[in-house]
């Protein structure tokens, strides 16, 4: 988009700044117009991903085919009425969904062949031997007298069945009894293999060991280094009691281990489960904290982005590279990166390419819940928080303004969505994340940082960590009595219809909301 296209009434000298974040650079007040180029090919290549997951084979081609004659059709009309803006963007739509359907089908051929594959299919029992990939779950026992089992994901380097031992590539997951290996570690599981229930699934298979796992190796360089911050976390926060030491683990490190089922289930209800998972905020958060220390240290722009991403690089290291944190660290990066670099208005450009990355790299992202919700968060963010801030700060206070801006924008969006795992609305969801935001910032702050510091000054970090507690306190507060609220989960009508009047809704108070702020603007 072209600079100066908004009327000069809508940057009044009067408009607030239109950054919340530590060190970054006034709005520019010819930056005027969203650029949005991008969001049509992350569209189509988010299609293309979901047709390569659920529909391979014969409706792959189909969709292949249907999409080159539209889109060739559509070109040639734009080219023909000599409209050149047409032409390109039918281009890239195409390229996203070619791109994808192509991306989509090498990877599902990798899966359903070599070693790992014709173990699974065949359901044989066997021996591999790989690396943990992430926290091992434990699981409950399935009847009374019977042993806990742990459940984690497995980089597999060899497989051996029927005699064979041959070299092998993919992801299984792994149930087992016994002790839980720590992530990086390496190890040898005899089991037998079951086919995934679905095609959504990431993982080849599943393997259920019937002996115990044995370790070959253990964890080596950075991975030593994290499994030695998390083992000196736990144990600093298992002193802070109650609630606030169960969700200190969640905010900081995304462990939940510790949260009990009355809290969780609080927090469902509530709508503030994307506390205790790590989500795009806990990066924003850290990001801007890093952003401050670096605009008072004077760096250059450059170096204040360079700074950020690199404690992203560091707080994913600490959590755990899985595929949702991954996810979580690049998009709690896009706007904030966007705005440390002056231009607010490329956000939602940054963020469609950042959706068409991961999707390319891994195409079951586009049937993830996660990772669908983080793009509709972050995207209600972009587009609206930041117009609603700015016209609400003058009345409100830019604080409250962006208290009140921000959990709306992530509800409208995310409400949809939320649907297809519970036929419900939380009524008091938005009132819950405007009660508990002051509180998220030193939440997260205090418990990375005592995380860091456990390892070299236990003391300090149990004060850190009380200190995190205390916020967190708050949280465990606002969760249960929202909760018990009258009326605090509201039925919906389930399937499509409640999803698509959901969304009719929801832009409907979108439009309103800033109609009526460009009315008060005028």
């Amino acid at each position: 988009m072209s600079r100066g296209r908004r009327p000069v009434r809508d940057a009044t000298p009067q408009e607030p700044d239109a950054s919340s974040v530590p060190g970054v650079p006034a709005r520019d007040a010819t930056e005027g117009s969203l650029d949005l180029r991008l969001v049509p090919l992350a569209a189509t290549t988010w299609a293309g991903g979901a047709v390569t997951v659920l529909c391979p084979g014969v409706a792959v081609a189909a969709a292949v085919a249907a999409v080159i004659v539209l889109l060739g059709a559509a070109s040639l009309a734009a080219a023909r009425r000599r409209r050149s803006p047409a032409l390109p963007a039918a281009a890239l739509a195409a390229l996203g969904v070619l791109a994808a359907l192509g991306v989509g089908a090498v990877v599902r051929h990798e899966r359903s062949s070599g070693p790992l594959a014709e173990a699974v299919l065949g359901e044989w029992t066997a021996t591999v031997r790989g690396t943990v990939a992430d926290d091992p779950v434990m699981l409950p026992a399935s009847w009374s007298g019977s042993a806990d089992r742990v459940r984690y994901t497995l980089h597999v380097d060899t497989v051996q069945a029927r005699g064979r031992r041959r070299a092998a590539h993919g992801d299984i997951v792994v149930l087992a009894g016994g002790g839980s290996p720590a992530p990086g570690t390496g190890v040898l599981v005899t089991g037998r293999f079951r086919q995934p229930g679905t095609r959504s699934e990431r993982s080849v298979g599943t393997l259920v060991a019937t002996a115990p796992t044995a370790t070959v190796r253990g964890p080596t360089g950075v991975q030593r280094w994290v499994g030695a911050v998390r083992t000196a976390a736990r144990g600093v926060v298992a002193q802070v009691p109650g609630d606030a030491g169960g969700l200190l683990l969640g905010v900081a490190l995304g462990d939940t281990s510790r949260v009990q089922g009355d809290l969780s289930d609080a927090f469902q209800v509530a709508g503030l489960t994307h506390l205790v998972a790590v989500s795009g905020s806990h990066f924003a958060i850290i990001g801007s904290l890093v952003a401050g220390a670096a605009a008072a240290c004077r760096l250059p722009r450059p170096a204040r982005a360079g700074a950020v991403l690199l404690a992203d690089v560091l707080l994913v290291l600490l959590v755990g590279p899985q595929p949702s944190v991954l996810r979580a660290a690049v998009m709690g990066s896009v706007a904030l990166v966007g705005l440390l670099a002056g231009r607010p208005s490329r956000a939602p450009a940054a963020l469609a390419a950042t959706v068409v990355t991961l999707l390319l790299v891994d195409p079951w992202l586009a049937v993830d819940l996660g990772f669908t919700l983080s793009v509709a968060a972050t995207g209600a963010i972009v587009l609206l928080a930041g117009p609603w801030t700015r016209r609400w700060a003058p009345r409100l206070g830019r604080g409250i303004a962006a208290g009140v801006a921000v959990p709306l924008a992530a509800q409208l969006a995310c409400g949809p969505v939320l649907l297809a795992v519970r036929p419900q609305v939380g009524a008091y969801t938005i009132v819950a994340n405007m009660l508990v935001a002051p509180a998220v910032g030193p939440a997260t702050v205090f418990g990375v940082g005592a995380a860091m510091v456990a390892p070299v000054w236990p003391g300090a970090a149990l004060v850190l960590a009380h200190l995190g507690g205390a916020a967190c306190w708050w949280v465990a507060v606002v969760a249960r009595v929202v909760a018990r609220a009258p009326g605090a989960a509201v039925g919906w009508a389930p399937g499509v219809v409640g999803v698509v009047a959901l969304v009719a809704v929801s832009v409907a108070v979108a439009a309103l909301l800033l109609r009526a702020g460009a009315a008060q603007e005028r």
